[in-house]
Order: C-alpha cells, then sequence, then structure tokens
C-alpha cells in the first residue's frame, strides 16, 4: 500500500472504492493494523474507555492523546494518522488551534473534532493554519451526558435536517473528512452523497465512503454486551492479523456491514 492521503482517500470516494479504518492506542496495534492495509488509523479518545478504563472518553486529557498518538505515529506505516481532540480541549478557536498543533506535532496527520454547526469557525481557521480536521457527527461521545446515554441520533427530520446542513457547511469550511456515528442508514446515505469529502460509518449503515471499528471490538477482546454495529472478526479469523484483513475484505467486498449492523 502506497502512503494514504486525504488525495488518496478522495479518489477512492469519486470511484466508489471503500476504505476502512481502525483505532489503535498503541506501536503495537499500529503495526497490526498498518500491515493489513487499513486506510486510516484513529487514535481515538476511546482510549478513555479500553485502555483506561473509563465509562466515557470525558476522562481523557490532551496529554493522554500525545501520548499515545506519538506512540501509534512510529508504526503506523503507510496509513493515514487522526487523532481526537479529546473532551473540552477546543471550545474557542485559540485553544483548538493550541491543542490541535500538540497532536500534529506528536505525529499525527489530521485531527479529529466532535460537534456540527458551532465547529465551523473552529474548522476554519484549522484549515487556515494547515491542520486537516475531520468531524464526527451523530452519536458523539463526548456529549454523552447531555444526549442522555448512548442512543441513535438523527432519527426525527428536523435533526436530519440539522445533520445534512452541518455536514454541508462544515465542508465549506474545511472540514476534510466526517465520521458518522450511530445514525439512520438513510440518513447516512444522504449525507455520503452531499459532500464531496470521504465520509466514515460506524453503525450508519453500508452506504459510507468507509467504515470504521474499535479495534479491540473487532478482536473481541472487551467484555459485556457490544454495539449492534460490531462484528466479532475473531470467531473464524484464528488470529489477530487474519482478523483485521477479514475486516479489510469485507468491507471492500461489500459484506460488511450489514442489515443488521445498522439503525432504521
Amino acid at each position: 500500500m502506497a502512503k494514504v492521503t486525504l488525495s488518496t482517500l478522495a479518489e477512492m470516494k469519486k470511484n466508489g472504492e471503500k476504505f476502512t479504518s481502525l483505532t489503535a492506542y498503541d506501536a503495537t496495534l499500529a503495526h497490526l493494523v498498518s500491515s493489513q492495509g487499513v486506510e486510516v488509523i484513529l487514535v481515538g479518545d476511546s482510549l478513555g474507555n479500553v485502555c483506561q478504563g473509563h465509562t466515557s472518553t470525558v476522562p481523557v486529557t490532551v496529554n493522554d492523546m500525545c501520548y499515545h498518538t506519538r506512540c501509534v505515529s512510529a508504526n503506523a506505516g503507510d496509513s493515514l494518522l487522526v487523532a481526537d481532540l479529546p473532551f473540552a480541549s477546543y471550545s474557542s478557536e485559540e485553544q483548538a488551534l493550541a491543542n490541535a498543533t500538540r497532536l500534529m506535532q506528536a505525529g499525527a496527520e489530521m485531527v479529529k473534532l466532535e460537534g456540527e454547526a458551532w465547529l465551523i469557525p473552529i474548522v476554519a481557521r484549522l484549515r487556515e493554519q494547515g491542520i486537516p480536521s475531520c468531524v464526527h457527527l451523530g452519536l458523539t461521545p463526548q456529549s454523552v451526558h447531555v444526549l442522555g446515554g448512548y442512543k441513535v441520533q438523527g432519527r426525527d427530520e428536523a435533526r436530519a435536517t440539522a445533520m445534512i446542513e452541518a455536514a454541508i457547511a462544515l465542508e465549506k469550511a474545511g472540514a476534510a473528512m466526517l465520521v458518522l456515528e450511530c445514525v439512520p442508514s438513510v440518513l447516512a446515505r444522504e449525507i455520503t452523497q452531499s459532500v464531496h469529502i470521504p465520509v466514515i460509518g460506524i453503525g450508519a449503515g453500508a452506504d459510507t465512503d468507509g467504515q470504521i471499528l474499535v479495534v479491540y471490538d473487532l478482536l473481541d477482546m472487551t467484555g459485556g454486551s457490544k454495539p449492534k454495529f460490531v462484528k466479532n472478526f475473531m470467531a473464524e479469523s484464528g488470529s489477530t492479523q487474519k482478523a483485521v484483513a477479514a475486516f479489510v475484505a469485507a468491507v471492500k467486498g461489500g459484506t460488511f456491514p450489514g442489515p443488521e449492523h445498522g439503525f432504521e
């Protein structure tokens, strides 16, 4: 796999070719993921749940994200490396720029933020300073306390319309990519078709340009019940390498996600 850039993903979207994304939190996971041809690695603030043992991503700090980004960067290979700006670290343009700069200097090639239309001036400022941004819409885990839990978003017409309008406006402001989490499949399809930038889905149906999972979920390493959109690729694979390869093949072959992984 040649080095993946935003131009790579834009060309894949144009050609209707699906791409893959997985989280990674250290150098070993980064090598596992990148060596199997995953185009995008996300250093997710989900590390708060799966690495630190918290019940949400809220406790994760910028220092945490910089540390894990440096670790992943050491072994990210040709994958595009995206890192999350954590909870309350981008409340203003200046704060967002300062913290995004730290993540980029730690090895990130793009930063991810959660929110909708209120992010427009922040996204524009980052773009002006040479920092690409990915905006996470739908179920935004950093806002779980406001949302009242981990619930599907955009089921009513007003919220769906607001999400579509926000996606279009964020692209115009300079957002380079979108993530849609836990939104109805039909809404995800409409958003994906409404913008020119790549769209990654998780619990958003099969019609987004790419798919992402938390790598520990894919490998069946997390305890308890799993979200509806998760598939255990370890069950029939026998090794971590084969499980990641199976995920890549399933996404590119159109067999994952299936209807059972999405929301109406």
